[in-house]
């Protein structure tokens, strides 16, 4: 009985590294003839990535000094590049062309910042490392807001919610807070009804979550909801942002997942240093 206890023990243990190998193996370049794509990349020795700078995730360096581009984005393609032994090119591409760039070959990944969208997702498989949401904040001293802690805490008949007319928050903000009064403003060029606060003529506002450090340091006075840092990881609102990649390779996919898979926290922690700096 013993033995066959010490048996099983050790076929237990064999699995467990055998799965932990696969888990942590999906890592490993795949070997010559497993993706067309991996095969042409080191073949050539060059990994095109189509950039567009945009913040946080792939601000552009314009001092002429130094990597071209920063953020977890580049932190990605530069692992990509050097897993791949192979050296990392840059593919100016507009807003219009970052994703058709994959289908015609001239990119290999477009690291240029996507919202993963239905549309999109028909035509590239995306690797998904961050997302875009709102917060919502007000003036610090508003007694009206005093003790609220949370988002949920806003939803009173008592507060008003100020938005850009014409702008997702629109539609989004009467089934998140049906309780609230809802103010739309016309747009300023600002990233916020930022003056509605201050004049005193609302009470909460929204803002992209990547827009409010910034604000926040121009403009004293205010608190977010969510607070603190929490507010650059919010939920509210939320869409998927990634890197593309053409459906034709779904071996090359699967590798550029895993990559980022074990680097997930360095990766996070990039675009946190990014957008506690204000850019």
């Amino acid at each position: 009985m013993k033995m066959k206890i010490l048996r099983h023990a050790a076929l237990a243990i064999a699995l467990l590294f055998s799965f932990a190998g696969l888990a942590y193996g999906g890592a490993d370049v795949p070997a010559a003839g497993q993706s067309p794509k991996i095969d042409a990349i080191k073949q050539r020795g060059v990994l095109k990535v189509a950039a567009i700078g945009e913040f946080p995730w792939l601000p552009e360096n314009t001092t002429g000094s130094g990597p071209q581009f920063s953020g977890p984005a580049w932190l990605l393609a530069e692992e990509y590049a050097k897993r791949l032994g192979v050296k990392l090119e840059v593919v100016p591409v507009s807003h219009e062309t970052k994703v058709p760039i994959l289908a015609t070959g001239e990119a290999d990944i477009s690291i240029a910042p996507l919202a993963v969208t239905p549309k999109r997702q028909e035509v590239v498989n995306f690797v998904v490392y961050s997302r875009s949401s709102l917060c919502m904040f007000g003036l610090a001293d508003n007694p009206k807001l005093k003790g609220l802690k949370t988002v949920d805490d806003l939803n009173r008949d008592d507060l008003t919610l100020v938005y850009f007319t014409g702008t997702p928050p629109e539609t989004w903000a009467p089934t998140r807070f049906p309780k609230i009064k809802l103010k739309g403003v016309a747009g300023s060029g600002a990233n916020a009804p930022v003056e509605e606060i201050l004049a005193k003529r609302a009470d909460i506002a929204t803002i992209d979550n990547v827009a409010w450090p910034t604000l926040n340091k121009q403009v004293p006075g205010l608190v977010s909801f969510p607070p603190g840092d929490e507010c650059l990881q919010s939920k509210e609102m939320s869409t998927d942002v990634g890197l593309a990649v053409d459906k034709s390779d779904p071996v090359f996919l699967a590798w550029l997942q895993a990559v980022y898979d074990g680097m997930k926290d360095a990766v996070t922690a990039e675009e946190l240093k990014l957008l506690k700096s204000g850019g």
